[in-house]
């Protein structure tokens, strides 16, 4: 029997469909309330500075979308629009200028970055408590050893969500889809520490689908529109679509996940939808990122002094 026909007898599921936005929402108002007590006992709220470097379209609706969710979380945002001429010497000169900035205790540089500046340099440059992106390799470092550090924002997004719908993680089968610095690495090492199994897989796995049909979990952060279908899914499992891919269908533009959602929605029993699952989510948590750093600098400030 072929894994089609074993799919034709297989109950079919109709999938839960996880509400990133909703979630999101819930835990922007949790992040304003902590704005708040933050401002009343320290005068001022946490700052969020955000640097942009050139006119790439899609960066600047993240950017324009990311200081207004800040906006409405009680979160000062900081905008540094700069030319795509901007030299790597400059950008580094304002990072410099922005980690000494009391009043900025996050600092997000949007990438990717134009093709001349290096951005690892620049992302090793940003004071690791002002890391609000959760990359510099301190913070990186800090996960892999499961101690406490800024997370990176997409990956912890993911968690929660999963969390929300399975409660205790301890014992599922987790499979990752992708090996990326964001998403993949950091998300084994979160569902690690969550007592989780973990297979990563990845662009040279041999049987991709035979490894993601064991997962109880399965995150896909691949870059691929719509790859993983229903014949890569385990009956049931909970499915994290990572992926934004805008594609032609029935002669308009729309969003579409790395993930087959109408297929995979016959077999999970549970699945983020794009847009509107891990999106949303990604944001929310960088105003969390953003809290928990303020509170942790004003802290450590007032203990000096």
């Amino acid at each position: 029997m072929n894994m089609t026909q074993q799919l034709d007898q297989t109950p079919r599921i109709q999938a839960r469909v996880i509400d990133g936005k909703a979630f999101a929402e819930t835990l922007r108002k949790s992040v304003a309330l902590g704005a708040r007590a933050f401002r009343e006992k320290r005068g001022r709220a946490p700052g969020l500075a955000v640097v942009l470097v050139g006119q790439d379209p899609a960066s600047q609706v993240y950017v324009k979308t990311k200081m207004k969710k800040a906006l409405e979380s009680g979160i000062d945002s900081f905008p540094h629009l700069l030319d795509s001429t901007t030299s790597q010497a400059e950008l580094l000169q304002l990072i410099d200028k922005l980690n000494n900035d009391r009043y900025v205790h996050g600092i997000l540089v949007q990438l990717p970055l134009p093709a001349h500046i290096d951005e690892s340099k620049v992302i090793t440059a940003i004071d690791p408590a002002k890391d609000v992106d959760g990359f510099h390799p301190i913070n990186v470092g800090l996960l892999g050893q499961g101690k406490a550090s800024l997370i990176p924002c997409t990956p912890l997004g993911c968690l929660m969500m999963l969390k929300d719908q399975l409660g205790n993680l301890s014992g599922k089968k987790a499979v990752i889809v992708g090996r990326s610095n964001i998403v993949g690495k950091p998300m084994a090492n979160l569902l690690l520490q969550e007592n989780c199994t973990v297979t990563i897989v990845h662009s040279r796995t041999r049987d991709l689908n035979s490894e993601c049909r064991q997962a109880d979990i399965l995150v896909v952060a691949m870059g691929k529109a719509e790859f993983i279908s229903a014949e890569a899914i385990k009956p049931g499992a909970i499915v994290i679509d990572v992926g934004i891919n805008r594609v032609d269908k029935d002669g308009r533009s729309v969003l579409v996940g790395d993930v087959d959602f109408e297929s995979a929605s016959a077999v999970a029993a549970a699945i983020t939808p794009v847009p509107g699952g891990v999106g949303p989510m990604t944001v929310a948590c960088l105003m969390r990122n953003t809290l928990l750093a303020a509170e942790a600098i004003e802290s450590d400030r007032t203990a000096r002094y």
